[in-house]
């Protein structure tokens, strides 16, 4: 884990711990995928508006948290700002808002629509003749819902490679409808398919750097709750939790014991 990504990963803990908000285990597990996807496209935080930036759309809006901690960290606000994590009044909800937060492209949350979203955005960008890019990060269980799926075959039939889909591959499904196979069921589609390890930023970076003339998907095979222990082994009963005032030591001396 690289230290910029640890850091990140203990505001999440101390954020949540004084909301009593937060998707913590969704959180951590997209830290690395967002990371590298933030660290590869064309943005400039001074101007989050610049005509000629790539886009990205968080489609798993839930882990809005994890999102918070990369845009603080790429510099879009100060990462003093996360303290105020669900607060009354604070622009940073417990789903983006694209009205409230600087770098956020959608207001996203109800699963299954952001990729949608990014589908019309690259074929817009495209009509325009412009050389830009979208990137959409989709979570495994929204992956049940059909409109993924729908706007897969638009952005395959269109030939959309202006656009690059990260699956997040976390296995928080399990329980339910689970994807085995993400990335045979994506290649059946017509896309370009290249998994990577989900938590290895330098892996993640050189997928996300790839050419294609296909609409490309990046199938990362990450852990929920990835860099604590406790997180990990229960992440059905942390998904929705946010740490109390002895648990959060806890899970940063765990964060904090993991090799960087």
């Amino acid at each position: 884990m690289i230290p910029a990504c640890k850091r990140i990963r203990a505001n999440v803990l101390r954020a949540s711990s004084s909301s009593g908000h937060g998707h913590i285990p969704t959180g951590f597990s997209v830290i690395e995928c967002l990371y590298a996807t933030y660290s590869v496209m064309r943005h400039d935080p001074a101007r989050p508006k610049w005509s000629e930036r790539d886009l990205f759309v968080l489609s798993k809006g839930h882990a809005a948290l994890g999102y918070y901690g990369i845009l603080a960290e790429m510099g879009y606000f100060p990462e003093s700002e996360l303290a105020r994590f669900g607060a009354y009044m604070s622009p940073l909800g417990c789903h983006p808002d694209r009205m409230k937060v600087p770098g956020v492209e959608a207001s996203t949350g109800s699963l299954g629509h952001g990729i949608s979203l990014a589908v019309g955005m690259a074929l817009a960008i495209r009509v325009a003749g412009e050389k830009r890019r979208v990137y959409t990060l989709i979570g495994d269980g929204e992956s049940n819902e059909g409109s993924v799926w729908e706007a897969i075959m638009v952005a395959v039939h269109l030939r959309l490679a202006n656009l690059t889909v990260i699956y997040d591959h976390n296995k928080s499904q399990g329980r339910c409808l689970p994807i085995t196979n993400p990335a045979d069921r994506f290649r059946a589609f017509g896309c370009d398919v290249a998994e990577v390890p989900g938590h290895d930023v330098e892996a993640l970076k050189r997928a996300l750097s790839a050419t294609s003339e296909l609409p490309r998907v990046i199938v990362a095979d990450t852990q929920k709750g990835y860099g604590c222990e406790t997180l990990v082994k229960n992440m059905y009963e942390w998904h929705r939790r946010s740490p109390n005032k002895e648990e959060l030591p806890k899970l940063l001396e765990e964060l904090d014991a993991t090799a960087v």
